[in-house]
């Protein structure tokens, strides 16, 4: 017998083979996937037995958010920012932050120095000339007022008060960082550095400050349940 014809008896014999041997029903098929997923639950439950899950961060992955996002109709950043404001406490009766009170004591400090140093006939350098004068008491006393009424607001957790103290440390910010870039000596450089780090981290604390002010009380929110 030549080679080609054992070819074609073996392969008669593997298709009489096949044909003969019954296929695997479905219920051996299910049995065997319930095997497996009876198998896989037990390791779980030996994985998961002594190990401690991870806490909740409030924050899920980015795919999360995202689907999140899109299924509200809203922003991956104005969902990362309604979580954080959930997060907050809201102030209690009387309470107010200690950033708020130390804007307060320093607003009403530079209000009573203005007009103390107006009373004392101090004088100050006209714009870029060697002149110095007095100033006038419609130079004084607007910004006197301000600082007192924003002090005073302060004092009583306003919401514009404290809103008004940011936008100031805000514009000292501002200005102590071109002031510190055109600096020509030491001694500048290193007192408008710190006016720049005094007014810069003021302004960061006042913004959680001002998320909590704006936020209802506990006796608002169970009234209005």
């Amino acid at each position: 017998m030549s080679s080609r014809e054992r070819k074609r008896s073996e392969r008669r014999k593997r298709k009489a083979r096949s044909a003969t041997e019954p296929e695997p029903s479905d219920s051996s098929n299910r049995s065997d996937t319930e095997r497996k997923l009876d198998l896989a639950e037990s390791d779980d439950g030996r994985g998961g037995a002594g190990a401690e899950s991870p806490p909740d961060s409030g924050i899920g992955s980015p795919a999360e958010l995202a689907a999140e996002a899109e299924a509200r109709g809203i922003s991956r950043s104005e969902l990362k920012n309604r979580e954080a404001r959930e997060r907050l406490e809201p102030l209690g009766e009387g309470e107010r932050p200690l950033v708020v009170t130390i804007g307060a004591v320093l607003s009403l400090a530079i209000a009573v120095s203005i007009v103390v140093a107006w009373l004392a006939g101090v004088e100050v350098q006209v714009g870029n000339t060697d002149i110095e004068e007095r100033p006038s008491a419609f130079q004084v006393f607007p910004p006197a007022i301000l600082f007192a009424v924003m002090g005073i607001g302060m004092l009583r957790s306003r919401y514009w008060a404290v809103l008004g103290f940011q936008a100031i440390m805000a514009i000292i910010t501002i200005g102590a960082f071109i002031t510190l870039i055109a600096a020509t000596s030491v001694f500048q450089a290193i007192s408008t550095f710190l006016v720049l780090a005094i007014a810069g981290t003021l302004f960061w604390f006042t913004v959680k400050a001002l998320a909590r002010i704006q936020m209802p009380s506990p006796g608002e929110r169970t009234r209005g349940r």
